[in-house]
């Protein structure tokens, strides 16, 4: 196998790789983190699929993690008594997306990958709903936590259950019709805008933002744009 790598989004976590398996052989996933003895999921088995699901065995979230990509016979074929051919991916730690050293690797040697290798985790966009004031001088957005992958006693957690306060959003707002951009960041789902200019039709986007994480995995998917109605 070749190009293994973690592609996630709102934590749901998969391994992927290349090529397709030959008629000949099939492939089985086995995932560690350090100090821990390596685990395969039931459903990566000998399996001739070219990715693996893992989003419910990560369950460190903080934990970096690496897997096996192993080549085998196909289910039902003999294993061969020599240890089955395979290929690591990079390390990856579902809550800060942050790349650990290659297996192997001196301690002092920086992370790395190469394109395709290189773990690509992003945050979901966002909804929201606007409501503009009476006066027409104040527009609240209501935003909706982005859903995750995980689950905690039968409930499905969102992105505010993981990273409680270090979540916070980023708001861009212009007026309709115009280029001039601005910015507002709140820790609150519920986002306050004021001082805009009366009866003007302003238009919002939203975005996660985790200013905890590595800068360039700080921004989340940016939501649809919602425009104000304007008043005459």
């Amino acid at each position: 196998a070749y190009n293994v790598t973690w592609k996630s989004t709102n934590f749901k976590t998969v391994l992927t790789w290349e090529p397709k398996p030959s008629a000949d052989y099939s492939y089985t996933v086995e995932f560690f983190r350090a100090g821990q003895d390596r685990r395969r999921s039931p459903l990566c088995v000998r399996s001739s699929a070219t990715q693996c699901d893992l989003s419910g065995a990560l369950s460190s979230l903080t934990s970096s993690y690496t897997a096996d990509v192993l080549s085998e016979p196909p289910l039902g074929e003999p294993s061969e008594g020599s240890e089955a051919p395979h290929q690591s991916s990079p390390r990856f730690c579902p809550y800060n997306d942050i790349l650990g050293s290659p297996l192997n690797a001196p301690k002092r040697e920086p992370a790395s990958c190469f394109l395709s290798a290189c773990p690509a985790a992003e945050i979901g966009k966002p909804d929201f709903k606007l409501e503009v004031s009476e006066d027409q001088r104040k527009t609240t957005l209501f935003v909706s936590d982005p859903l995750t992958a995980l689950f905690k006693d039968g409930r499905q957690l969102t992105l505010r259950d993981v990273f409680a306060d270090k979540l916070m959003y980023k708001v861009t707002y212009r007026k309709n019709r115009s280029t001039g951009k601005k910015e507002h960041v709140s820790q609150s789902s519920v986002i306050e805008l004021a001082a805009l200019d009366r009866g003007r039709s302003y238009c919002f986007s939203v975005q996660a933002f985790i200013p905890s994480r590595a800068y360039s995995k700080q921004l989340g998917e940016q939501s649809h744009v919602q425009c104000s109605q304007e008043e005459a």
